[in-house]
């Protein structure tokens, strides 16, 4: 068993003034694997711009500007985290919900790491692969 220890004292995260966090179930029981790229992006978007119950109201255009993706990749990744039961929005207020029990039905549960996805990774994506394999 690995054994951990605070690395920086003085910087341990602490909730001030905003509240986002991602259950560890996110990544344990599939959830992460069962999204494409800008989905993420716009899923991690909507729990950093969420209070404590998970609402925010982005407006689209100031989502794409700020992710820097398409309204065409903003609504199919909008639609798909619907349909995954992962969010609900009214047509202007979002809510980021709790998980379901699983990922949706029909998902690959793979790690989104396999040998026949491609390797062109950002930075963010590569550490999420390091962190993934050293589980």
């Amino acid at each position: 068993m690995i054994k951990k220890k605070v690395l920086n004292p003085e910087r341990v995260r602490r909730i001030d003034g905003g509240f986002s966090f991602i259950p560890h179930r996110f990544l344990a029981d599939g959830f992460l694997a069962s999204l494409d790229q800008i989905e993420l992006l716009l899923y991690l978007f909507l729990i950093l711009a969420s209070d404590r119950y998970g609402l925010s109201f982005y407006s689209y255009d100031s989502i794409c500007s700020r992710l820097q993706i398409t309204a065409d990749q903003y609504v199919k990744a909008r639609n798909d985290l619907i349909d995954k039961d992962l969010i609900a929005f009214d047509g202007t207020l979002f809510q980021v919900l709790d998980l379901p029990p699983i990922p949706a039905e029909g998902l690959s549960l793979k790690p989104a790491l396999d040998s026949d996805r491609v390797e062109d990774l950002s930075p963010i994506s590569q550490l999420l692969k390091q962190t993934v394999k050293d589980i």
